[in-house]
């Protein structure tokens, strides 16, 4: 019989373990050791039982062991020091602290957070850099509150059919057995956050708590008794469900997310945020609700736009338009319309032409998100200019550099993804780099046996936990014991381990290796430079592709003259990713370029000691220097795909053959190998202080949340008097903006042979219809010429106002210089100035001469 209902007990600590309760849940433990291994001596062999899940290790010790530690004085003095040690965590000024003017709080949006095994509310790389987002910010001080949604029953586990075929199981997930606290009001009741649906139906939400470190994590959960059915399965698992439950679970997280900021902040006494910082479009409806806030406080829509976006960052993560959510127009119509009387201070046709498209019938979520954040970014170089090229048509006129959408490389958290002998290491040979991140360069000084006896520390763990794992995955396949005993000898601890391990999207190429079979098993059964891959990955429960390239891959697995050098290991989550960025030696990563945002498993592997053999995408593209690791060359020119995988696949054979193996096993006696060895502290030293989160979060510190807090300040000064006159201006400008010509332009001072280091006064005439010279600022482009006199990667120079004509004709003057050899060029154009505007770009508003003899080209000596 099945139980009509499931809950956790929790148990009741003796009064001398209080502070354990406080140490489970905070989950600062996930990568705090010391913590860890306060627990394990709980229980050793329960602590190995329950999978390193505190919650379920205090949910299964015996009130009789309970009621031993808590005589046992040297426990009760290790248990003091850990809980004083978090306290002064969570309270000491950290780097943060020292800033001046730093935003009070900032909101983080995501749909999915990747924080440890035991909070299982994530698919993959969006979730993993949520949560690498949010102990990054613990770590540093810095007052993010973050939101998302419980999901009752996760992403799903993974098993395998005896054919290799992925399986997808859903197991429910009690809330109290998660390290999770209900948000209560005063009174002790649940807070509940309401959503007004079509047709006057209710969604409600209860909000729990997760604390990471010294962030909040607020947690809503539609499964309660007020919902009906089709309400309560809103949040039942992680991108599950058609296009209705997708925008439901959106709406409940951007709208309700922003009302379980004001519930958790009234509540708390925590600092309401400042900036609002939206983690890809699935959180984007968040601005909508905000606009309502202060449209039912008597602002105009426009006045109440300019408010929000001025404090507003949206981070995409996506380079394919695939990516991205898009909603039928009727839909949304449906949500925010007449069938729903819920906000009537915000017009439909406002909010349908925030995210209008080029398909007049769709809903873009990430273009919504984009004009309703002033600062937008992508999470690579690469994908930053990628990301341009995808949305330009957003800013029209505007060169591809102007595009508003910078970027932030990714970076990921050391203390979670390190393994603890390095970490140790680190902390006794560079003290500088755990306690200030510094001294990266003090890894030379590290001896080679000191660094290679690590390494092969960690290798032989992952080979025994992949035996492990194998060993349970044949026999859910319904092998019996007595035919796995060649699972004891299965990988090597001393062969050169090769990981893969990442979602199974086609353009991830999981079987770009199975592309020759025979020479991979060459590869694989080499007699004197044996190769051993270990893989791990989920496809999407709806894609039958990437299921179909993982049955692939397990099948070519299971030959029994390969199966010993290359496994696939089911149910890929944070354990398993922990235990193969530090066991492996090589990083494989072969997307197919550009079509990687940033991707971030590498640099964990990097930070252990390991080197990426990797496509020059995502942040390996930035960060490749030719000597931290290989990369694949890519056969960008080739159209034919099946072409472009085998020149690509051919050079992977090249690379691991030639390269990776020789110098792996290039070895004088027994030593290490001294050329790998050179290239791990080389990757060490050139990529450690690069792929950190901390720098990340730096980053967006400095870069967009503190302007976006000075932004959102000075919008909102006085009762939000800037925001309603720059919302005004902006109406004006835009109103007037087709009466704004280039009229004329001449240069004088060119002579007949222009030399470079000299310059030319420009003049130009400029029709400014109903707008001042203060409106508007006039620039020349100027720089080298391409091909089809366009201008390429042109730098630009103010013109001043001269004089303004009765009719309004403007005539202004500057000076270009001749500042580089070559075919060379200028224009002149006009743009709105406001001191509010975050970039020229931003009201899509441009004027440039209407004739190409508006540029003149010429050849610089």
């Amino acid at each position: 019989m099945r139980a009509i209902r499931r809950f956790t007990v929790r148990t009741v600590l003796p009064a001398e373990l209080a502070a354990l309760g406080e140490l489970v849940h905070n989950l600062r433990w996930s990568w705090h050791p010391e913590t860890m291994d306060l627990f394990a001596e709980v229980d050793a062999e329960l602590w190995e039982q329950v999978g390193h899940d505190p919650v379920a290790l205090l949910g299964a010790v015996t009130p009789a062991r309970l009621a031993e530690l808590a005589a046992d004085r040297r426990f009760l003095r290790r248990l003091a020091d850990a809980a004083d040690d978090l306290r002064e965590y969570m309270t000491a000024p950290r780097w943060y602290q020292t800033l001046p003017d730093g935003a009070r709080a900032i909101a983080y949006f995501s749909p999915e957070f990747g924080i440890a095994t035991a909070l299982p509310q994530y698919s993959g790389g969006l979730g993993i850099l949520a949560g690498d987002h949010l102990k990054a910010a613990s770590d540093l001080g810095v007052p993010i509150l973050a939101v998302g949604l419980l999901y009752r029953h996760g992403y799903f586990t993974q098993s395998l059919s005896p054919e290799g075929w992925q399986l997808e199981h859903y197991p429910a997930l009690d809330a109290g057995g998660l390290p999770l606290s209900l948000l209560k009001d005063a009174d002790d009741t649940p807070v509940k956050i309401r959503l007004a649906l079509p047709d006057e139906r209710v969604l409600h939400a209860q909000v729990w708590v997760a604390q990471v470190g010294r962030v909040p994590l607020l947690l809503l959960d539609s499964d309660v008794a007020e919902n009906d059915t089709a309400a309560r399965d809103v949040t039942d698992r992680l991108y599950g469900g058609g296009t209705d439950h997708r925008l439901m679970q959106e709406l409940l997280l951007g709208v309700g997310g922003v009302r379980a900021i004001r519930a958790y902040c009234r509540i708390t006494g925590h600092a309401e945020p400042e900036v609002f910082h939206t983690n890809e479009g699935h959180a984007g409806f968040l601005g909508l609700e905000r606009i309502r806030e202060l449209t039912e406080a008597r602002m105009s829509f426009d006045e109440a736009l300019e408010a929000v976006r001025a404090g507003t960052v949206f981070t995409t993560h996506t380079p394919v338009p695939a990516g991205i959510d898009r909603f039928p127009v009727d839909m949304i119509e449906r949500h925010f319309g007449d069938a729903n009387g819920a906000w009537p201070t915000v017009p439909v046709e406002r909010i349908l032409a925030l995210g209008a498209e080029s398909d007049p019938g769709r809903f873009n979520m990430a273009v919504m998100g984009m004009r309703l954040a002033q600062r937008v970014n992508g999470v690579s170089r690469l994908h930053g200019e990628v990301s341009r090229e995808m949305f330009k048509n957003l800013w029209p006129g505007f060169d591809l550099d102007e595009v508003p959408i910078g970027s932030i490389t990714n970076g990921v958290h050391a203390p979670t993804w390190v393994g603890r002998e390095f970490m140790e290491l680190a902390g006794r040979e560079v003290p500088s780099l755990l306690e200030r991140a510094r001294g990266w360069e003090g890894i030379q000084k590290i001896s080679d046996a000191d660094i290679w006896e690590i390494r092969g520390r960690l290798r032989r763990r992952l080979v025994e936990g992949a035996r492990v794992r194998l060993r349970r995955s044949w026999r859910e396949r319904g092998a019996s014991d007595a035919e796995l005993g060649w699972i004891d000898d299965a990988l090597d601890p001393d062969v050169l381990t090769i990981g893969f391990a990442r979602r199974v999207p086609s353009y991830k190429r999981l079987t770009l290796m199975l592309r020759d079979p025979e020479r991979l098993t060459e590869l694989l059964l080499d007699p004197v430079k044996p190769v051993q891959i270990v893989i791990a990955g989920k496809a999407h429960p709806a894609d039958e592709g990437g299921k179909k390239l993982i049955q692939q891959i397990v099948k070519f697995a299971d030959r029994a003259d390969v199966r010993h050098r290359i496994v696939f290991l089911p149910d890929y989550d944070m354990a398993l990713g922990q235990l193969m960025v530090q066991g492996c030696d090589v990083w494989l990563n072969n997307p197919l370029r550009p079509l990687e945002a940033s991707g971030t498993s590498g640099m964990k592997s990097a930070l252990n000691g390991g080197l990426n053999l990797s496509i020059r995408d995502g942040w390996w593209d930035e960060w490749y220097d030719g000597t931290n690791g290989w990369a694949i060359p890519t056969a960008d020119g080739v159209s034919d795909p099946d072409r472009r995988d085998e020149l690509e696949a051919a050079a992977l054979y090249d690379l691991i053959e030639h390269e990776v193996s020789d110098r792996f096993y290039d070895r004088a006696m027994e030593g290490p190998p001294r050329r790998w060895m050179e290239m791990v502290k080389h990757t060490l030293t050139s990529l450690g202080p690069k792929v950190l989160a901390g720098r990340m979060l730096r980053d967006y510190v400095v870069d967009l949340y503190n302007p976006a807090a000075a932004s959102a300040r000075a919008l909102s000064a006085d009762s939000y008097a800037p925001a309603k006159a720059f919302a005004a201006w902006r109406v004006r400008v835009t109103r007037a903006w087709p009466g704004v010509r280039v009229e004329h332009a001449e240069a004088t001072g060119v002579g007949d042979t222009p030399e470079v280091g000299h310059a030319i006064e420009l003049h130009a005439t400029i029709a400014l219809g109903d707008l001042e010279p203060g409106d508007v600022q006039v620039e020349a482009a100027y720089g080298k010429v391409g091909p089809h006199d366009e201008l390429v990667h042109p730098s630009y120079a103010k013109l001043s106002v001269r004089s303004v004509d009765d009719d309004g004709r403007a005539h202004y003057t500057g000076t270009v210089p001749l500042d580089r050899t070559g075919a060379f060029g200028y224009t002149v154009r006009v743009v709105p100035y406001h001191p509010l505007l975050a970039t020229p770009a931003e009201l899509g508003l441009i004027a440039v001469p209407e004739e190409p003899a508006g540029m003149t080209n010429g050849t610089l000596r």
